[in-house]
């Protein structure tokens, strides 16, 4: 199984919108906080020094819609190999009832830090977010 992440998040009144529940930017910004605390618990510290991360395209499914007090519960994982410089990770926010609120799949790229070039994901740095079996 690979490495999974979850935490969770409290809607607070700064990411409600005129609709009364949480703006679509505003998941964008969790899934680029919930990924970037996956990459800083799971990465070895020197690929933390040596690395940054770029999205390169969210896929983002509205299911519910969540109000200021009300809680999601974040998990998070990256299913497959990476391809090249790129690969896939999968998010999934889940109310308090149980139900899916939000879906995404994004795309990340790797740069060298230094450089600012993209470069393909060495093995060592995708090891610990992959299935070990």
């Amino acid at each position: 199984m690979p490495s999974t992440y979850t935490t969770q998040i409290t809607a607070g009144p700064e990411h409600i919108d005129i609709l009364g529940h949480v703006n679509n930017a505003v998941w964008v910004q969790w899934m680029e906080q919930v990924a970037t605390e996956h990459w800083t618990r799971d990465a070895a510290p020197e690929h933390l020094d040596a690395y940054i991360w770029v999205v390169t395209r969210h896929e983002i499914d509205y299911r519910g819609n969540v109000k200021a007090g009300e809680a999601v519960t974040v998990r998070t994982w990256i299913p497959d190999a990476p391809r090249g410089a790129r690969f896939d990770r999968h998010m999934l926010f889940t109310g308090v009832d149980g139900k899916v609120k939000v879906s995404a799949k994004s795309t990340w790229a790797i740069l060298d830090r230094q450089s600012g070039r993209i470069l393909r994901v060495p093995p060592d740095v995708a090891a610990p977010f992959l299935d070990q079996d």
